[in-house]
């Protein structure tokens, strides 16, 4: 697999079939996670039916199976579509590098796709139905991934497009996903809507005879409902090999979580289209790796009992300033090991010119070492100074560079708890987060109450949501230099 910039899959329903604007996405998500209950099941996801509209119409219905998801990582999430664009025989697994959205690219899981491909003819890596530019762009698949980059953050993924949909198809699919994720930490999405442009009394029973043959865990009588007209599936096929793949891999039971059609929201009842989600959950993968925020466990992830060396802090700010230049040059940067800064600490980057910030990017939780996410924390913080044009190669003589090492978060049980100047904040309420590092409540001069409403804006949310009896409110430190 080529590994070249233009093989970047680019958005190709951004402003249609969700929003375009990452932040309006960002809202539109939390706000589709704020609408849904997470239901209790009896092991953990290992495979999700999910619909494929845009967020208005199926939206809510996909949030139940997404929600299910808060709190997990996976290391690589196999999302399945149907090809709503082209027709062709068998089932394309995208042999490109990532997959973007205004979230940000994803990038692809490319062993994991060469080997998918490598079991059956029918499954091949191929851009055939990953349609953006110069054709009506596919969205089916493309609409999952925003869910997927809210809820779990950082993952890889393995993007299929079937074409036709006969059961072989689905079968080939199914034993190749079966195959080659056996002791893997991996994630089915099977894309899929129900029913299209019946009456709504019409679709109930089309649908319901969809979702008796998912729910009997039968992937040949889901085929034969679907190909003998008693129900209808836009992505039949791949309902079936996610089936398939998850019954071969280990799959228990099969939760049903929600239904709607598009009705309940344009309120025309005289053609609409069905949505449902379900999960497959299992002992067949991996256990979960779950970081426990503010509990007596320390996340395996983060290690604050050790201060920084001048050394190192040195060699950090020059590892960054060295990255945002080879940014600015449009150049390739190596990030050699650096075997003393291997502990796993939260970061922030933060770009200056003139005193003046141009950019900045950060993550509390990370699974890498310090010094690789530094670096890649410096250079999501040039991207975004350089999309501004405002960071300019002329300026690499006069920028400065500020680093953030964080400790570990911990849950605060009182406001009183807040050094203004030694702790930095973090709140979680529903699917909205803010953060905020100990140096700005300094910088601006707010006390305890300021500090706290600040955070509640920087989160999205109304100023006094920080008192929300649901809000999740964090402190912790800061090594800045």
């Amino acid at each position: 697999m080529a590994n070249t910039k233009s093989e970047i899959r680019k958005p190709a329903v951004a402003g249609v079939f969700y929003p375009a604007n990452p932040i309006e996405l960002g809202k539109a998500v939390a706000m589709l996670f704020s609408e849904v209950e997470k239901a209790q099941l009896t092991g953990r996801p290992m495979a999700m039916i999910v619909p494929h509209s845009g967020y208005p119409y199926s939206g809510k219905i996909a949030a139940k199976a997404f929600k299910l998801l808060e709190g997990e990582h996976y290391d690589t999430v196999i999302v399945v579509s149907p090809s709503s664009t082209v027709f062709f025989k068998g089932c394309a697994v995208y042999d490109g590098t990532g997959y973007e959205t205004p979230f940000g690219v994803i990038e692809i899981d490319e062993k994991l796709s060469e080997k998918i491909a490598s079991i059956n003819s029918s499954v091949f890596l191929s851009k055939k139905g990953h349609a953006t530019a110069g054709a009506r762009g596919e969205h089916a698949l493309e609409v999952q991934l925003p869910f997927l980059q809210v809820v779990l953050g950082k993952f890889k993924l393995v993007a299929i497009v079937m074409g036709e949909q006969e059961e072989d198809t689905a079968k080939a699919l199914g034993q190749a996903l079966a195959g080659s994720l056996g002791h893997s930490n991996s994630l089915i999405i099977a894309s899929s809507n129900l029913s299209h442009f019946h009456p709504v009394k019409e679709a109930r029973l089309l649908d319901v005879a969809v979702q008796n043959a998912i729910e009997k865990y039968d992937p040949h009588l889901l085929m034969q409902t679907i190909e003998s007209g008693k129900g209808e599936a836009s992505g039949g096929g791949v309902i079936a090999a996610a089936l398939v793949a998850a019954k071969q891999l280990g799959g228990k039971d099969i939760k049903f979580l929600g239904y709607a059609t598009s009705g309940e929201t344009t309120g025309e009842l005289d053609e609409v289209v069905g949505y449902m989600s379900a999960a497959i959950t299992g002992t067949g993968l991996s256990p979960k790796v779950k970081t426990i925020l503010g509990g007596s466990h320390r996340s395996p992830f983060t290690e604050d009992s050790e201060s920084l060396t001048e050394q190192h802090k040195e060699i950090l700010k020059n590892l960054a300033k060295d990255v945002v230049e080879a940014k600015l040059n449009n150049a390739f940067y190596h990030v050699a090991e650096i075997h003393e800064l291997n502990k796993q600490r939260g970061v922030y980057v933060t770009i200056l010119v003139d005193d003046k910030i141009i950019a900045s990017a950060g993550r509390m939780r990370v699974r890498e070492p310090l010094y690789k996410a530094v670096a890649e924390m410096a250079a999501a913080a040039a991207t975004q100074g350089i999309d501004a044009r405002s960071l300019q190669l002329k300026d690499i003589k006069t920028l400065r560079i500020r680093i953030s090492v964080l400790s570990a978060l911990e849950r605060l049980q009182s406001f009183e708890e807040i050094e203004i100047g030694k702790h930095g904040l973090m709140l979680k309420l529903d699917l909205h987060t803010g953060i905020l590092l100990p140096s700005e409540a300094t910088q601006h001069g707010w006390d305890r109450p300021q500090f706290l409403e600040q955070i509640s804006l920087k989160a999205g949310l109304h100023k006094h949501s920080y008192s929300d009896k649901f809000a999740e409110l964090y402190k912790f430190t800061a090594q800045e230099f």
